[in-house]
């Protein structure tokens, strides 16, 4: 019976094979250890004229996350190409129904693919994997309709599977927190505006900066929603007074703890079941 280690190198094996087989790839890279991973294996694979990193600088992330993923795709190597997208200009996603997902991935594609198609990558290929299949992912339409190819999925590969292969191969980041776009803050329905984003910058800066390695401020209009991982609860109470206090100074009226901890896609939980089929069908 093969190990879980025999297990791993052959997905990766398989990897490798298909991205040989496609030959020339633009990786829609955002700096997570999803697509970190995935370039290393491609310039490993493919060599670097045979790949470029596409990194999109958006209103929905911050600037520091867009500057990290720059850094590690050049420690890395790979070939890299800068780009920004005006998220809050489209009026379809300013609106933040739940098919936000599916415009915003629908805007990064195209905006990847007008920029990378001139210098000869025709191929785009992200960072979704086994993990995804199942979560509520609107976004799956978008890049199916791009052409856009998941080989991570494609070679079958999880995210613990990722964790340990990137560190075999030396990629930096591969115990990195995830990230998420900023407009997963807000409830459905509720308009997203250029200020209330800042607001989230900021509160979740500081709750970073406290020691909450994962924290979320979730927006209710003038409440700030504060999720600290379920271990660090007892910390965010005893640090109560400064966190209302810099909430409130960045323009929140009231501050509370959601004592169920942090929660990855907390706000789909809104969605019945039959309303995430509905999207997810198109």
């Amino acid at each position: 019976m093969a190990t879980e280690a025999q297990i791993r190198k052959e997905k990766e094996e398989k990897l490798q094979d298909i991205l040989r087989k496609i030959g020339k790839v633009a990786v829609t890279y955002s700096g997570g250890i999803d697509s970190s991973y995935l370039l290393k294996v491609a310039l490993d694979t493919l060599g670097p004229d045979n790949v470029i990193a596409a990194v999109v600088n958006s209103e929905m992330f911050s600037n520091e996350e867009f500057d990290l993923a720059l850094d590690l795709a050049d420690q890395l190597g790979a070939p890299v190409l800068g780009l920004e997208m005006r998220e809050l200009s489209d009026p379809r996603i300013a609106a933040n129904t739940p098919n936000i997902w599916y415009y915003t991935k629908q805007l990064m594609y195209q905006t990847i693919k007008d920029s990378v198609t001139e210098l000869g990558f025709e191929q785009l290929v992200d960072g979704m994997i086994m993990d995804d299949i199942n979560d509520f992912r609107p976004g799956i339409k978008a890049r199916d309709e791009a052409g856009v190819r998941s080989v991570l999925q494609e070679a079958g590969l999880y995210k613990t599977e990722i964790r340990q292969l990137a560190k075999e191969r030396g990629v930096s980041n591969w115990n990195k927190v995830p990230s998420c776009s900023v407009a997963s803050r807000f409830p459905y329905g509720v308009k997203i505006t250029s200020e209330n984003v800042q607001r989230v910058f900021e509160g979740e800066e500081f709750l970073v900066g406290l020691g909450f390695e994962q924290a979320r401020v979730r927006v209710h209009g003038d409440l700030a929603r504060i999720e600290v991982e379920e271990d660090h609860l007892l910390e965010a109470i005893q640090l109560h007074d400064k966190i209302n206090d810099y909430m409130k100074k960045i323009g929140f009226t009231y501050v509370a703890l959601d004592l169920a901890g942090y929660k990855y896609g907390r706000m789909n939980d809104s969605l019945d079941e039959k309303t995430k089929e509905k999207i997810m069908a198109g």
